[in-house]
């Protein structure tokens, strides 16, 4: 499971007001179409029918919820003391994890009370009362075979690109035309996982993990 290590904000986020946050993390807010800030975030999951399972394990979670602390204690997720809550980190552009068979980016609003932690491996981890899937996202075949290819080629090899066309940018697919769903079911949310961290322990005790598939 990812951890953070200080904590560096806890605010709320989902209304109409602008949170007040350091400068550095400024960046990472956006306002949805019905004028609400949120937190623009990234994680790894795995998909299951309509749900996402976090790859350390544990139950899966929809498209839309509202975290519940499933631990005694009385307090509500998230909890800086706790593990509770939506995890999610501030970057999808984290080194050391290939593609994975099954294992899905998503982008991810964040609302409600949200606490912010530095992470070790770069950027802003959160954790988020409640998590809003507005993106799924997984590697094209072009992107997997540049990797490969940025991998295998000589140093004096000139740096081309490949004859594959991209698919286009979905219209409406950015953070300005996200509207967050009315109500949220509520969800024992304990050890949820931002994705990266399992993945990378994967990655660095398994040498066939650098097989893409």
């Amino acid at each position: 499971m990812c951890s953070g290590d200080r904590l560096v904000a806890d605010f709320m986020a989902g209304t109409g007001a602008r949170p007040g946050l350091p400068e550095e993390l400024d960046e990472h807010l956006t306002v949805t179409v019905d004028g609400l800030w949120v937190v623009w975030a990234h994680k790894l999951a795995r998909k299951a029918g309509h749900l996402f399972l976090p790859l350390s394990g544990g139950s899966g979670y929809p498209a839309d919820a509202r975290a519940e602390c499933r631990r005694r204690g009385g307090h509500d997720a998230p909890d800086p003391g706790c593990t509770c809550g939506f995890h999610a980190l501030s970057s999808p552009w984290l080194p050391g994890l290939p593609p994975r068979r099954q294992c899905t980016a998503l982008t991810v609003a964040l609302s409600g009370r949200v606490l912010a932690f530095e992470w070790a491996g770069g950027g802003v981890l959160w954790r988020a009362e409640r998590q809003t899937v507005a993106r799924i996202e997984r590697p094209t075949p072009a992107e997997r075979i540049e990797e490969v290819l940025g991998r295998l080629r000589h140093p004096d090899d000139p740096d081309g690109r490949l004859a594959v066309v991209r698919a286009a940018t979905p219209r409406d697919s950015g953070p300005v035309r996200l509207k967050l769903p009315a109500s949220a079911p509520l969800l024992p949310v304990s050890h949820d996982d931002a994705g990266w961290c399992a993945g990378s322990t994967a990655f660095e005790h398994s040498p066939a993990a650098l097989v893409l598939t």
